[in-house]
């Protein structure tokens, strides 16, 4: 097998063990049945924005030329920080945008990845984030009627309880100690403001997500096309957006979106 194309982040399915696909110039890679391969990724020079397709030299937030990432709405502030978000005052880079994706039901979580967080999603990005996020379990704390109310729940929380995963251990695969998710949530709800409480949902649903890794990394060792265009070596797995190499390697494709690169199967 040998392809070329332009990086985007991996599909994925929720199975028994996490599907992934990678579409390279719209061919659909079966990566679970690639795991065990010798796998050869090279960095051709080139990087297209994600969005509008034109050429750059450099890339910003996962993909994007820099008109793009100042202009376009999927990189707005409030990505990052859903609190800061005033689609709900008019106020957006594009109104039609916010209308689908912040003024709509947002999800707020706890998840256990290489610890217990809280974060934020939309609605009709669940279970997708937890999967990109490399969670095992994952339960709903609360659900909002947009954005912004979800970013005040998430800032509550943030006094008690991290928002960001640590990758590194992450991918190290430790076994975590059981996290009661749904003791965890009863203690949280009651740490809100009065005024967010009525946004818990009863929820007792878990999630749960296992990965396809044969072998983890004993000592993480990141890996970057800009250092060094060719990545090559036996896949041994694949969570969140990581793939895992052999000898401790492991490269985040999503932090490569754009990027043209050509894979080949080693053997």
């Amino acid at each position: 097998m040998k392809m070329t194309g332009n990086l985007r982040k991996m599909e994925s399915t929720h199975r028994e063990v996490v599907r992934y696909t990678l579409v390279l110039d719209g061919h659909r890679i079966d990566m679970n049945g690639l795991i065990g391969c010798g796998l050869l990724m090279e960095y051709l020079g080139k990087i297209h924005c994600i969005r509008c397709g034109r050429e750059t030299r450099k890339s910003f937030a996962q993909g994007y030329c820099y008109p793009c990432y100042m202009s376009a709405p999927e990189t707005e502030e409030c990505v990052l920080k859903p609190e800061l978000c005033r689609a709900h005052e008019g106020i957006a880079r594009d109104m039609d945008y916010a209308k689908e994706h912040c003024l709509i039901e947002h999800v707020v979580y706890l998840a256990v990845t290489s610890g217990l967080k809280v974060g934020v999603t939309r609605h009709t990005q669940i279970p997708t984030r937890w999967i990109d996020q490399g969670a095992i379990r994952a339960v709903e704390l609360a659900r909002t009627p947009n954005r912004y109310t979800a970013g005040l729940v998430e800032v509550a929380m943030k006094a008690h309880i991290l928002d960001k995963t640590n990758w590194r251990k992450m991918l190290s695969g430790e076994v975590f100690p059981e996290v009661d998710l749904i003791a965890g949530k009863s203690m949280l709800a009651g740490r809100l403001p009065a005024d967010l409480r009525s946004y818990v949902t009863p929820s007792k649903e878990i999630f749960e997500f296992s990965y396809p890794v044969t072998e983890y990394p004993a000592k993480v060792k990141s890996l970057d096309f800009d250092k060094d265009p060719v990545v090559s070596g036996i896949l041994k797995g694949i969570r969140g957006q990581y793939l895992i190499f052999a000898d401790n390697r492991v490269i985040n494709l999503r932090k490569f979106g754009g990027y043209m690169i050509r894979l080949k199967t080693t053997g």
